[in-house]
């Protein structure tokens, strides 16, 4: 498959679904999808990294999923912990920079203390930013903003009159990073779930079939190829 260099999409966003959807049809527990899906992680990762691809948001923890039966967070959170700890390493040498989007509030404290060593450990990395979506939920986000700005109001460091998308787009977990280019979401689901809702406005959605521990470096890159030859207008006329 050959990708083009030049219409690589800045920013891509990935809704990892259907972990327990693969284990279940393979008779294994729930938590054995998720084992299967830390691998994916780490190839799509490489995969971002290696072409050339500027921000990868990983939509990893919703708020929702604290809703889980309780064994099995308590399995994510641990190897999630475990995992950061082992491959801060690999992300300095891709010089992949760490980044987390979402409320700390709530997040248990030794997996908070991972996340903030891994973002401490790569903050100079000028490579790909690496976003985990953990403990995340969009309206939360927005929420969030909005509060942001009425203190900066109520502080008299802003004005209402000068409140603008460039206001909110500064408040949000996201600011500094380009707007996604392109949205996937594996394992037959079309919908946004509550993920990045300013922030799509404009991206290119792509649904595929397959769970997320099926979807590998390949999968990934037909993914890339279909953005690559979609037409975006952002609202413009097609040119003839």
């Amino acid at each position: 498959m050959k990708l083009m260099a030049t219409n690589l999409p800045r920013h891509v966003a990935i809704i990892m679904d259907g972990n327990g959807r693969w284990a279940k049809t393979r008779n294994l527990p729930r938590t054995s999808g998720h084992m299967e899906g830390i691998k994916r992680v780490e190839e799509i990762i490489d995969a971002a990294s290696d072409m050339g691809i500027k921000a990868l948001t990983l939509f990893t923890f919703s708020t929702e999923n604290w809703q889980r039966p309780q064994r099995e967070i308590a399995v994510l959170m641990q190897t999630l912990s475990e995992v950061l700890q082992k491959k801060v390493e690999k992300l300095n040498r891709k010089n992949i920079r760490f980044q987390l989007i979402g409320r700390r509030e709530g997040i248990p404290s030794e997996v908070w203390k991972s996340i903030s060593s891994t973002i401490e450990k790569t903050r100079r990395n000028t490579g790909m930013v690496l976003n985990m979506a953990f403990n995340y939920g969009s309206r939360l986000e927005i929420i969030d903003a909005v509060r942001s700005i009425v203190r900066a109001v109520e502080e008299g460091k802003l004005k209402v009159d000068h409140i603008s998308e460039t206001t909110m787009n500064q408040s949000l977990y996201t600011h500094g990073l380009p707007d996604p280019d392109l949205l996937i979401r594996t394992s037959g689901e079309q919908r946004i779930s509550n993920f990045l809702l300013w922030q799509l406005s404009y991206a290119e959605l792509y649904f595929t079939e397959k769970c997320w521990p099926d979807f590998d470096r390949m999968e990934f890159a037909k993914a890339i190829e279909e953005y690559q030859n979609r037409e975006r207008r952002y609202g413009r006329v097609k040119e003839e």
